[in-house]
């Protein structure tokens, strides 16, 4: 049964910056739900977004028609523990997924750091962790059900419906509603996590042996400083022992140095910008090396509680350095004063049609401001030195190109939109968002 909501003034994203009041919000409960609210929506004339978490920084999950929740439509359908295989309705959140595949002992092979949101919107904004040898969430999808414009209901995979899932399994909500994803998960496992500062000169050089050497590395620049923290993470069997963080070292790093205190400082440097690149120094230095092994995604994800708002650009890695330096010049030949530290990763080569890193090994690299605080100028300073380099940017995040100049950075783009043709003509999932990237 669909529970029909009256809509409500305006919702509004977890960036808070973006906001849109729909028509009406609707909660399917099954997948015939699911099909019978498209259904009656194209009767009434009103397009239909499917939202999770609300998690992206852009207008992708924003509708003035009937608004679909996902809630309802969340858990396991099925699990194999021999092959991996395992289906999750679309509504599932990625924190829910670690205990629904332990009865399995399964786990997803990567994560992003930030766990709230949908599988669903997870792999239709091309989220991704990192890892030179991993590719993005949407790569571990191995079969779908979707929800087409007309009402019907439809699987796919790579011997079924083929093109309709190259489309669909990162397909920015524009081919149909995801009711329910089918990933290839692996035996759970263990990380065993490295973390140390660094000086900046010295990763950026070194920083393309570290990916080579380990599995999943990042880093992290504070801007105003040469410092960086650097994390390795490295997979180990699931029988390996634990030695996770105590108790009280996770609380003071996770909890109150990276979100009580960074709050206090984004605050105060909100209040007096000339106190942030001092803020920085000592953010720089606060965070020590600290060395551990836990289950997996406890070691991935990261409790995210200082709102922000976010752009981030997938480049080939070897522009990495360059980027990095451009990026570090303007906000001196600005003058800005830049809160939030840069964070860089890294993916390997994928075929997905509409993936950041279709076709070349990646370097991700995200800028964020404090969302009490101007980001504009900032942002698009960035996407003009990210242009330059043959940057794409993350579909779930904010950046101001539009069809014309994304078409050439994605050789399949075309055949998206031939497929998105064929299931959608009426663009009953579009919405302003779409047909900017898209076009109408």
């Amino acid at each position: 049964m669909t529970v029909v909501s009256p809509p409500a003034t305006s919702w509004v994203n977890w960036g808070r910056n973006q906001r849109w009041t729909p028509a009406a919000v609707a909660t399917p409960a099954s997948v015939d739900d699911l099909a019978a609210t498209v259904l009656d929506a194209a009767d009434r004339g009103l397009r239909v977004k499917p939202i999770g978490a609300g998690h992206s920084f852009t207008s992708i999950a924003a509708t003035d028609g009937v608004q679909i929740s996902l809630d309802a439509l969340s858990g396991v359908v099925s699990a194999d523990a021999a092959s991996g295989l395992v289906t999750l309705r679309g509504g599932t959140r990625l924190r829910d997924i670690p205990r629904l595949l332990a009865p399995y002992r399964l786990a997803m092979t990567n994560l992003g750091d930030i766990d709230s949101q949908s599988i669903s919107g997870a792999i239709s904004t091309g989220t991704h962790g990192t890892g030179a040898s991993f590719g993005g969430l949407a790569t571990q999808v191995h079969g779908l059900t979707l929800v087409l414009a007309d009402g019907s209901v439809v699987d796919c995979s790579p011997s079924e419906e083929p093109e309709l899932f190259e489309a669909a399994r990162l397909g920015l909500g524009a081919i149909g509603v995801i009711a329910a994803v089918t990933l290839q998960c692996e035996p759970a496992f263990l990380l065993h996590a490295v973390e140390r500062p660094m000086p900046l000169g010295a990763m950026l050089e070194e920083f393309d042996d570290h990916c080579g050497a380990h599995d999943h590395v990042e880093f992290y620049w504070f801007p105003h400083t040469t410092g960086t923290l650097y994390k390795q993470n490295n997979r180990l069997p699931g029988h390996s022992e634990r030695q996770p963080l105590s108790r009280g070292r996770a609380w003071w790093d996770d909890e109150f140095l990276s979100n009580t205190v960074f709050a206090w400082a984004c605050e105060l440097g909100r209040a007096a910008p000339r106190a942030i690149p001092p803020l920085a120094a000592v953010s720089a230095r606060a965070l020590g090396a600290r060395e551990y092994t836990d289950h997996s995604p406890a070691v991935f994800t990261t409790q995210r509680r200082v709102r922000f708002r976010e752009s981030e650009w997938s480049i080939p890695r070897a522009a990495l350095r360059e980027a990095i330096r451009s990026i570090e010049n303007v906000i001196d030949q600005r003058g800005w004063r830049i809160s939030f530290p840069i964070e860089v990763r890294v993916a390997a080569a994928d075929d997905l049609w509409m993936s950041t890193a279709h076709g070349r090994d990646s370097a991700y690299i995200a800028v964020h401001q404090y969302h009490r605080t101007p980001y504009e100028d900032y942002f698009r300073a960035v996407q003009d030195i990210m242009v330059g380099l043959d940057g794409r940017p993350h579909w779930g995040k904010m950046h101001y190109l539009d069809a014309s100049a994304l078409a050439g950075r994605y050789p399949r783009y075309t055949d998206f939109l031939a497929v998105r043709e064929r299931v959608d003509p009426a663009r009953r999932f579009g919405n302003a968002y779409l047909e900017q990237v898209l076009g109408s």
